[in-house]
């Protein structure tokens, strides 16, 4: 499949999997000040409560895109592609790859990234969490730090205006409906796991 590199190249991709209908809603879509605010609540309460455990751009994006779902009436999907920095890969390797198998097994090799869209938005809420780490690229370490600074969440921004702080989000693969609840299990197993004792 050719890059994608446009928001109406994206809606295909989406209507592959949702339909038109879907893909229609998606582009229409614009955030308001509700929806803002709904997400901010759904991000925090999710990075309160998930444990900094390396690589899991897709448990963290499905679960944050199942609250979002009960938060807002808006086009949510998660999204598989490829994360680059100045258009050089950080994640993923812009190779076609088989989205079904390597989202749906825990012992998948795959190294690419995942996030949610909210219409045209991309919302990562593991890329400063990553970056932060000990386990992150030391270049995506030192782009957040210069060009974010420390101590941030949650990264919001209209897919067309990310490329203008340096990060590429490729997509490559839309999400089914049953493909972002088998991953929002396991992101629960992991939650419930890091709970201690007494909560639960």
């Amino acid at each position: 499949m050719p890059a994608i590199k446009d928001i109406t190249q994206l809606g295909k991709l989406i209507a592959l999997q949702h339909g038109w209908a879907a893909a229609k809603a998606f582009k229409a879509y614009e955030m308001d000040e509700a929806d803002q605010a709904a997400l901010s609540h759904c991000a925090i309460d999710l990075l309160k409560i998930f444990p900094p455990t390396p690589d899991t751009s897709a448990l963290m994006s499905a679960a944050l895109a199942v609250s979002l779902e009960r938060h807002m009436k808006a086009p949510i999907h998660v999204v598989a592609g490829t994360l680059a920095l100045e258009g050089v890969p950080v994640f993923g390797n812009r190779q076609p790859f088989d989205g079904s198998q390597v989202l749906g097994t825990s012992s998948s090799d795959w190294n690419g990234h995942v996030w949610v869209m909210i219409g045209p938005y991309v919302v990562d809420i593991s890329i400063f969490r990553t970056a932060y780490s000990a386990e992150g690229p030391a270049r995506l370490a030192k782009h957040i730090d210069l060009t974010f600074g420390p101590k941030k969440g949650l990264y919001v921004d209209h897919w067309k205006r990310t490329r203008q702080v340096g990060l590429n989000y490729e997509p490559q693969y839309v999400l089914d409906a049953d493909e972002v609840t088998a991953l929002m299990g396991r992101a629960f197993d992991i939650i419930k796991q890091a709970r201690p004792a007494s909560a639960s």
